[in-house]
């Protein structure tokens, strides 16, 4: 079994990375910009805590990374100084982090140029399912990469589809993430406009279920904006910048997405008030009375 290193350990990231300690890997090499959550995950699974990124490509044979956004991916695969892709060859990075394809595609010219191998895996799953190895993972890369890459996806998802060549899966899952983000937008503008009319909202939620207005949304997402409970497993501040990778492909083709837009703007108007770290289904604020002093008109 493969050396794994992790780079980027949020949430997912570091319940990712418990899982394969489960399931017998192990885990050499941990870095995240916060240092005391390093150090309390490499406390768990007997990891170093790397202050240098070279440091986990050496220590690694296989380097996971779930970081925030492009930004983060290309300071990590820089082309100098502290750097993944210093003495990289022979080692397999598993980029999970949503990025646009075009990053994907970089990394991939710039690992292959150092005689590695880069493949993306796209999570369309939450929280519980990092920890207990359930993901649906979206691949997309070079098959020999997949192939290698294989025996550790099986154990982090319960389904997984390879798309094909790098920056497909990436594609992918930008159009998940925007029609779920698209999705709850409009759950919250209709239970808002529910409650606004007095309409008792447990009963609502049974009636959507059952006719052509029920989502794998409102099974996840319905209880807590009726509840205003919008603790994080999806935020706001991803679900704009999601959208946004979105948009800019519709961009690209020549497509105008008036939803996809509208439901950016909601996102990234969180993200203006204040509201940006709590979960998506926190959209519900902007639309229900008496819940946000700004909300939607």
């Amino acid at each position: 079994m493969e050396r794994i290193g992790i780079v980027g350990i949020g949430r997912m990231g570091a319940n990712m990375v418990r899982r394969l300690k489960d399931v017998g890997y192990a885990i050499t090499a941990v870095y995240d910009v916060r240092n005391d959550v390093a150090q309390k995950l490499a406390a768990e699974t007997g990891a170093e805590v790397c202050v240098d990124l070279a440091r986990v490509t050496q220590l690694s044979d296989v380097v996971i990374t779930v970081v925030s956004d492009d930004a983060a991916m290309k300071k990590i695969f820089a082309t100098g100084g502290d750097t993944l892709l210093k003495r990289a060859k022979g080692k397999l990075f598993i980029n999970c982090a949503t990025i646009s394809p075009q990053t994907h595609l970089r990394v991939e010219e710039l690992a292959t140029k150092r005689g590695a191998q880069s493949l993306e895996a796209c999570m369309a799953s939450s929280i519980p399912q990092a920890r207990d190895g359930t993901l649906y993972l979206m691949v997309g890369g070079e098959p020999a990469a997949f192939e290698r890459a294989k025996p550790i996806l099986e154990k982090l998802s319960s389904s997984m589809r390879y798309v094909g060549k790098a920056g497909e899966a990436a594609k992918v899952k930008a159009l998940v993430n925007m029609v779920m983000n698209i999705n709850t937008a409009g759950l919250a503008e209709g239970l808002g406009l529910g409650a606004a009319l007095g309409l008792d909202l447990t009963m609502l939620r049974e009636i959507l279920s059952q006719t052509g207005a029920n989502s794998r949304v409102l099974q996840t997402d319905g209880e807590d904006m009726q509840n205003r409970e919008h603790s994080c497993f999806f935020s706001a501040a991803h679900a704009a910048k999601d959208s946004g990778i979105a948009l800019k492909l519709a961009k690209e083709a020549g497509l105008n997405l008036p939803l996809a837009a509208a439901t950016f703007k909601q996102y990234r108007r969180m993200i203006d008030e204040g509201l940006g770290e709590l979960d998506k289904s926190g959209v519900a604020a902007l639309t229900f009375k008496e819940r946000h002093e700004s909300r939607s008109k």
